[in-house]
């Protein structure tokens, strides 16, 4: 039953609402009849004339510089096998769409009909021409050897089979510090490799390459160790030929050794020989989805093991996606004529040092640690890390350039940086971390609209994606049939307040209420009243523990949902306003807006009460906060009582809070633009400074802006975030889209944690 249900999630993602993950749209304005001509005829005559003169050009006037094909033949398309073309197109459409989120790499997936090798590679060279790298995918071994050698001597762009260097390269990285950790001698190690496919053999290579001795490698396929005694080795196989004779099994091979590296299926390694191993044994089991030995029993078998997996919900993954996005950004950003060895091991030792540098905080947040550090559970970075972006790419950058392959320079290597940080890959992390970190440890969440389909389909989606538990409040019956509608088969708890089988619950919180308001004035009668509409309901709910978290706001206006909730949760202790924020996922990256929502006109006092909110929530997500006061004048430039009420709101935060990095009052431009504020107010504590808060003197002024750059930057909003409230409620902005309550979600159960 679970896997039909898996089955028909997958098949619904894929095809609705339009089918496929990836998209063409246009980079250039399109509106009008000049735009037209521009981006045809006859304007478009031009560039083709100028690359005519120059071919190099081509560069400059066409996406050539940051497109790459996917392509494949579908003969080995994950654990699936030879599914052909058609099959794996899925499978490279996903591809592309890892390319874009993770280095904002444009992608063409591209499945060619064929398994012959000069077919092959003709067709990839013919096409060639319109793409600035070639990532091959998924073609069974020896042939996609053949495919990557001929094509990296015959094509002048970066080519790369990620099956084969994809794993090399990121269990490199890892391999070098868990010998550095196991205080072991590379030279020295004795490895034994169980499997030799494309990316068995590739991993040997590269391993040879930092260090390991070939000599002291024993490889196994299916059908033995690979020594001089076998007749049936392909011309690959035969470059890892064992001259240990003795080694008949894997048990063999095993004893006293130091390094294990599974490439091949489930259960290859036993208990008895993981115990045969030599001391502080290094075990890379990566057959996906279940490993050569199950982490669990491997560190229940070994306390002194250092184990790495393919496998996301255990320490040290070796996930492909920490390189091939990064090594084709930094090789497409230097026009590398071919991605080689010195490029992929920058991209190693890159990878190897990031392991050992201090962890951001949103990483930690996500990955639910106190605190990531440098050692046996963390030899190698996270695939969400944001740093990679900006850290890898450079590497392999200089390696081209100092190589000779690259045929442009850069001059400005910190400029350089900041354009990848600034990266799209990079600024959607954020809402992958946010729902990876809510996945960790799902929440109850209430549902108090949930008789609505767009706040269903939510509710769906959070329950699917393990997200959080939802609890759905409304009209049982047209629950029932919303959810036939979206084919969501459940055991959830549904509460109908229409229905007699409430009354006892409505009772039974009418009475908390009651208990809670105690001298407010109000009957048992009117408890009950009040505890049969759902935001008073939902609230108590959460209020008395009975749930973690509520979502509300959907089809009501902001004020008609807050007072009810306002009177049951109330403020948390200590807290002298709520208030609430806006979370905007931008083009510059991820910034928050308060107040926008609550607090029409604060007094100087209140607005710092808020920016300590606001600053707060920015933590929760990972993030030092770096607050500006906004105002229309600077640092006291103007005697405006609203200009003057930013002032004194800062010099309160100075006071109060001085850990805080705040100031102002400044306006907007000089607060998100570090060398404008640098260049003419260098006294600040903004100067040099990335703001990530923003907070206004008014609810017009917040609410207005967070508006604006949501329709013009096209930028995604979270919120509004409720802040100051004694348990996890949040109001969704009015008809919120099914993706904005999911997120929404996400940040309560993510609330949820960080109070519990």
């Amino acid at each position: 039953m679970k896997q039909e249900r898996e089955r028909r999630k997958a098949l619904v993602y894929h095809s609705k609402p339009k089918p496929g993950k990836i998209k063409v749209e246009p980079t250039k304005n399109y509106q009008t009849q000049r735009d037209l001509s521009l981006a045809y005829s006859p304007g478009v005559a031009y560039p083709c004339l100028e690359i005519s003169q120059n071919p190099e050009d081509v560069y400059k006037y066409t996406s050539k510089s940051n497109l790459v094909a996917v392509i494949s033949n579908g003969t080995a398309v994950l654990g699936l096998g030879d599914i052909g073309p058609l099959a794996s197109k899925p499978v490279m459409e996903g591809k592309g769409l890892l390319f874009k989120i993770f280095a904002d790499i444009d992608v063409f997936d591209i499945e060619v009909n064929t398994k012959n090798i000069d077919e092959f590679i003709n067709t990839v060279k013919n096409i060639a021409p319109t793409f600035g790298g070639i990532n091959l995918e998924d073609i069974k071994a020896p042939e996609a050897f053949e495919i990557e050698r001929r094509l990296v001597e015959e094509l002048n762009i970066p080519v790369m089979h990620d099956d084969q260097h994809g794993t090399a390269i990121i269990s490199g990285a890892a391999l070098l510090n868990a010998v550095e950790l196991a205080k072991k001698d590379l030279k020295k190690i004795k490895m034994v490799i169980c499997g030799a496919g494309a990316a068995a053999i590739s991993c040997a290579k590269m391993y040879v390459a930092i260090g390991v001795k070939r000599d002291n490698i024993i490889m196994f396929d299916s059908k033995g160790p690979i020594n001089n005694l076998r007749k049936d080795l392909t011309k690959e196989k035969k470059l890892f030929i064992s001259k240990n004779k003795d080694v008949k099994t894997l048990d063999d091979a095993l004893i006293n050794s130091d390094v294990f590296i599974g490439l091949s299926k489930a259960n290859m390694l036993s208990v008895e020989m993981l115990k045969s191993m030599s001391k502080d044994p290094i075990v890379f089991a990566m057959a996906n989805p279940d490993p050569e030995i199950s982490y669990r029993l491997a560190m229940k078998t070994r306390d002194d093991i250092i184990m790495a997996t393919g496998r996301s919900d255990h320490p040290n993954q070796v996930n492909n996606v920490l390189g091939f996005p990064f090594i084709f950004r930094g090789a497409l950003d230097v026009r590398a004529s071919k991605i080689n060895e010195e490029m992929k091991m920058a991209a190693v030792f890159a990878l190897a040092e990031l392991a050992k540098e201090p962890v951001p905080e949103n990483v930690n947040v996500v990955y639910g640690e106190t605190k990531l550090t440098f050692g046996r559970d963390y030899i190698i970075p996270k695939p969400f890390d944001p740093r990679l972006i900006s850290k890898i790419p450079i590497k392999v950058a200089e390696a081209a350039i100092k190589s000779g392959v690259a045929r442009q320079y850069i001059d400005n290597w910190e400029r350089y940086e900041s354009e990848l940080e600034s990266r799209l890959g990079n600024n959607n992390k954020l809402i992958r971390l946010l729902l990876a970190k809510a996945k960790r440890n799902p929440k109850k969440i209430v549902y108090v609209e949930a008789d609505r389909l767009d706040v269903l389909k939510a509710a769906q989606i959070v329950y699917d994606e393990g997200i959080g538990i939802p609890i759905l409040i409304g009209r049982k019956k047209r629950i029932k049939k919303l959810m036939l509608k979206i084919d969501f088969e459940h055991d959830l708890e549904i509460i109908d307040l229409s229905q007699k089988k409430s009354i006892p619950l409505i009772k039974k919180y009418a009475k908390k209420f009651l208990r809670y308001r105690k001298n407010k004035g109000i009957t048992i009668s009117q408890a009950e009243l009040l505890m049969r509409r759902r935001d008073y309901f939902g609230s108590m709910m959460v209020k008395i523990g009975e749930a973690d978290a509520l979502i509300s706001g959907f089809s009501r206006s902001y004020p008609e949902v807050i007072k009810p909730i306002l009177k049951v949760i109330g403020k948390s202790e200590g807290v002298r306003r709520v208030a609430a924020a806006n979370l905007m996922i931008t083009s510059k990256g991820p910034i928050f807006l308060a107040d926008t929502s609550i607090n029409i006109n604060p007094k100087y006092n209140e607005l710092g009460y808020i920016a300590i909110l606001a600053a707060e929530t920015a933590k929760m997500f990972g993030f030092d906060p770096i607050v500006a006061m906004l105002s229309y004048s600077n640092f006291g430039s103007s005697n405006d009582p609203m200009a003057k009420k930013v002032e004194r709101a800062v010099t309160f935060l100075k006071r109060t809070v001085p850990e805080l990095t705040v100031d102002g009052p400044v306006q907007s431009d000089f607060a998100l633009n570090r060398s404008m504020l640098s260049n003419k107010f260098e006294f600040s504590k903004l100067s040099g400074q990335k703001v990530n808060v923003l907070v206004f003197p008014n609810l017009d002024s917040a609410n207005i802006t967070y508006k604006v750059i949501k329709e013009i930057d096209n930028a995604m909003s979270i919120g509004p975030i409720m802040m100051g409230m004694d348990r996890p409620v949040h109001i969704l902005q009015l008809k919120a889209s099914v993706e904005e309550i999911v997120n929404m979600s996400a940040i309560a159960v993510v609330d949820a944690q960080n109070r519990k």
